[in-house]
């Protein structure tokens, strides 16, 4: 077996990397030429069509509702805060959704999770689109956390876990559908970022989670993959920014950025980075990951250190 090992060792490598360099410019040709037919493919018609979405109490997920209720769709909004689901309620049936209900439940919860996805086939009796947006964070180093890390859980709970359960019930529909499923994930999730090391974890795994699913699933449910960069909203305020010394990163707002979604998804494309300018940050991270990281640490860690060394 080591033998086998060193022999793949020796000869996959370069054979690989030299395949890849004849195979790789003419795939992104095919790739290039492919989103100019998506671009100009009519995108799906979404009026009469149910759509779940979780975190429809402020930030993207708000602005999703307002854009699919522009489009004709029938929404089901869930979120925690009540209040703020009822104001987002009136202002999607105002903006043209022919029927809308709210839903209160914690994603975090199964029990909660199963119960939202049964109670809007209750009400609608189908469900076409379900948006895993809901998601929370926490900006502190590492080191800087209290002892009890399981204070952290609820990240994960919340953003991965939350996902998975409402995923896990909607299956069955939305395979009745051909329907889809729209993952906000984040650039988050390739960039190591300090200060966010739970919330690049969560993002991480949804993303993972998600492609792995999307193998099994094949062309039976659709599923886009959404990594978005800083948009505006409740998460990311002012103070957010300060606390990730990002102050100077042009923020999205949270309109554009929910319009594109919805293209993204209705075209059925598989991922979609928004804005598409945070692609080079990828790109980055492939090819020059050391430098990535040096670069973070010095932005993130140094430069704040020592400004908080002389504010002392």
């Amino acid at each position: 077996m080591d033998l086998i090992h060193e022999l793949l060792n020796i000869t996959l490598v370069p054979s690989t990397f030299f395949a890849l360099l004849l195979l790789v410019p003419p795939f992104y040709v095919f790739k290039f030429l492919s989103s100019l037919f998506k671009s100009c493919k009519i995108l799906e018609s979404i009026a009469g069509k149910v759509v779940l979405i979780t975190g429809a109490s402020s930030g993207i997920g708000e602005e999703l509702a307002y854009e699919y209720a522009r489009r004709g769709a029938r929404l089901a909004l869930v979120a925690r805060r009540e209040d703020r689901l009822r104001s987002v309620l009136d202002k999607a049936l105002q903006l043209g959704s022919p029927d809308a209900i709210i839903i209160p439940a914690d994603v975090s919860n199964i029990q909660d999770s199963q119960r939202f996805v049964d109670k809007t086939i209750d009400h609608f009796g189908q469900l076409d689109h379900l948006v895993n947006n809901a998601g929370i964070n926490q900006t502190k180093l590492f080191e800087e956390f209290s002892e009890m890390l399981s204070d952290l859980a609820p990240i994960m709970d919340v953003n991965f876990w939350g996902s998975v359960y409402a995923t896990h019930f909607a299956v069955p529909h939305l395979r009745k559908s051909k329907g889809k499923i729209v993952v906000i994930s984040s650039t988050a999730a390739w960039h190591p970022t300090p200060r966010m090391s739970f919330y690049n974890a969560s993002k991480a795994a949804m993303l993972s989670f998600f492609e792995t699913l999307r193998a099994e699933f094949g062309a039976d449910i659709g599923i886009t993959i959404v990594t978005p960069g800083l948009i505006k909203s409740e998460m990311v305020d002012d103070q957010y920014l300060s606390q990730v010394h990002l102050k100077t990163m042009p923020v999205e707002s949270t309109e554009r950025c929910a319009k594109a979604i919805v293209n993204s998804t209705c075209r059925g494309d598989m991922n979609l980075i928004e804005p598409s300018w945070m692609r080079t940050g990828v790109w980055l991270k492939w090819f020059l990951p050391a430098a990535v990281e040096w670069c973070f640490h010095f932005q993130f860690v140094k430069i704040p250190s020592k400004a908080a060394k002389k504010n002392h």
